[in-house]
């Protein structure tokens, strides 16, 4: 099983940072899991204009691939203007829904103000329902002021939903995987 952590922005580190720390979490709870980290900083994706994938460029083709090829996701986003980022909007509409179909998606923010989290419950969550993927319950929202000077998240309370976080999808991704067997036997 895969898990990629997508870190949703084409600036800045806090965001991938928490990404990174969630796959982390998640491959010391569940060592048999496979991670992996794709930050959109690392590629020059182009606009969703609704043509053949196979017709955009090699990055956008290599991005679409890698998260078409995973298992389950944790997917992280800053949040600009009370919303997810363009970058993050335009990888979604670049990939088929059928691709999130029945998979598990975690979700983490970054944000200046504290009432940001819940474009996790009024963006990400729907977008999720949309694809009809599974959602974790808990999620990580990291406030500028939970980080150190080296932007790692600091704050004890965040660290702990970090965890939550880490083993609730890598638990409901292998309960999935589960019942796929049983209901296929």
């Amino acid at each position: 099983m895969k898990l990629l952590g997508i870190s949703g922005t084409i600036i800045g580190s806090k965001t991938g940072a928490v990404v990174q720390q969630v796959l982390e979490e998640a491959k010391l709870q569940h060592p048999d899991i496979e991670i992996e980290f794709l930050d959109l900083r690392d590629y020059t994706i182009q606009f969703c204009d609704g043509r053949d994938p196979s017709a955009y460029s090699e990055d956008t083709k290599k991005v679409i691939e890698i998260i078409s090829s995973a298992d389950f996701y944790i997917i992280g986003s800053p949040i600009f203007q009370g919303s997810i980022t363009g970058a993050l909007k335009n990888v979604f509409d670049l990939i088929h829904p059928q691709v999130f179909r029945n998979k598990v998606m975690g979700f983490i923010a970054t944000g200046g103000t504290y009432q940001h989290y819940l474009v996790i419950e009024n963006q990400l969550k729907p977008i999720a329902g949309y694809f009809r993927a599974f959602v974790a319950p808990s999620y990580v929202y990291a406030h500028t002021t939970h980080f150190n000077q080296k932007n790692e998240v600091a704050d004890p309370e965040v660290l702990d939903r970090i965890k939550n976080l880490a083993n609730e999808v890598v638990y409901m991704q292998k309960k999935l995987k589960v019942s796929e067997l049983e209901i296929l036997n």
